[in-house]
């Protein structure tokens, strides 16, 4: 039977044979690496992965969709919310072997995603998902741009990431009203030890009135820590590198 894409759970099918096939050589997968795509849907992306690597690890939380999904030989189905799993836990149970994560990606629960990854990113090798294209603009964007932001400082500090393929609306069924693209991530080997609810913190107040000068924002909040130095707050929020909101985090006192 024809599955009816589900409004509630975001489904946009992926239809374009030359997509698919430039998203399979952008993620390169090899036979025994540990996969997990999030939101298999119909497959489209799935059966060309398994391919390639023999076996794969797929959630789904549209319960026909994985009815389907199961009767495939190859695949291990996780029907679940993918914010309630555990990918660290998930990591361990296949020989401790880090997670390559991939997926087309419900635009409407991306950034939740996003950060539920990030808790897990010691148990991650990489993660290439397709988004909406304004999405990825922040999260690679360099500061002193429109589009660089709180998603782009907490990403930047633990990735490095790539726009590398771009997705027009008529790659999907039923088309979705944006552009959309996919993005490399690759956790960075050694990055600046930091509390991430604390930077988190730094950020969400700095960006919160982006207009604004720092004094007027970060700069009540820092005198609220107690905090005195050096830190130019005589800039816009967007102003900031990454380095300085981490370098930040590192020196308010606890």
């Amino acid at each position: 039977m024809k599955h009816i894409p589900r409004k509630r759970f975001g489904q946009h099918f992926l239809t374009d044979d030359a997509i698919i096939d430039g998203i399979v050589r952008t993620i390169d997968p090899r036979p025994g690496q540990v996969m997990v795509e999030i939101g298999p849907g119909l497959a489209a992306l799935t059966q060309p992965l398994v391919e390639r690597l023999g076996r794969l690890i797929v959630i789904e939380l549209d319960r026909d969709l994985a009815a389907r999904l199961r009767a495939h030989p190859q695949l291990e189905v996780l029907e679940s919310d993918v914010l309630k799993v555990d990918f660290t836990q998930l990591a361990q149970t296949h020989s401790g072997a880090k997670l390559r994560v991939v997926g087309n990606l419900p635009y409407n629960i991306s950034t939740p995603i996003l950060f539920h990854l990030l808790e897990h990113v010691r148990a991650v090798q990489d993660q290439h998902f397709m988004l909406q294209k304004e999405v990825i603009d922040r999260m690679v964007a360099e500061p002193a741009t429109s589009a660089y932001g709180r998603l782009s400082v907490m990403l930047q500090w633990r990735y490095a990431m790539e726009n590398v393929l771009f997705v027009p609306p008529e790659s999907f069924d039923p088309p979705p009203r944006v552009d959309s693209a996919v993005v490399r991530m690759v956790p960075r080997p050694d990055p600046a030890p930091v509390d991430v609810k604390r930077l988190s913190e730094i950020v969400q107040v700095a960006f919160s009135q982006r207009r604004k000068l720092l004094r007027h924002t970060l700069g009540r909040w820092l005198e609220e820590k107690g905090l005195a130095g050096d830190f130019d707050l005589q800039r816009r929020a967007e102003e900031v590198p990454v380095q300085e909101y981490v370098a930040l985090a590192q020196a308010v006192p606890a």
